[in-house]
């Protein structure tokens, strides 16, 4: 595979990564009231701001993650995200959505684990970022 085809992908990647996150976040913060009341239902911590909290890692989180900036730690963080809301929020294995739920939030996880392993791609602002100070610094 040449390099552009890869990092077709790995772009790819990231958009198809992000779009559930930036969505989420965007309606938490659209509807906090409610956004709340579903924390509080699940049994989030101080649910007010464990919305905060959702609505900066999955909004701001998605949006740096689809314009590839800090991707790797973002990815580090949405992964870690990924496995607590599994165990908190898709915990009821006995409701099989539930139980969808939480494999498909352990296989965002996974995906997250390749985009903090091998970065965000040559179309990214990492990667503009990366050969500005490799210019400068030379």
């Amino acid at each position: 595979m040449n390099d552009h085809a890869e990092s077709s992908l790995q772009l790819l990647g990231r958009l198809l990564l992000c779009a559930i996150f930036v969505m989420s976040g965007y309606a938490k913060l659209s509807a906090p009231a409610a956004s709340i009341a579903m924390m509080a239902q699940e049994g989030a911590p101080m649910p007010a701001i464990s919305v905060v909290v959702a609505i900066v890692l999955e909004l701001g989180g998605g949006l740096l993650l689809l314009f590839g900036l800090f991707c790797r730690s973002v990815a580090a963080v949405l992964g870690v995200w990924c496995i607590a809301t599994a165990v908190i929020a898709h915990r009821n294995f006995a409701d099989i959505n539930m139980l969808i739920h939480f494999w498909k939030n352990v296989a965002m996880a996974g995906g997250f684990a390749y985009v903090a392993a091998f970065g965000a791609g040559a179309f990214s602002l990492d990667a503009v970022m990366f050969r500005h100070r490799g210019a400068t610094t030379v």
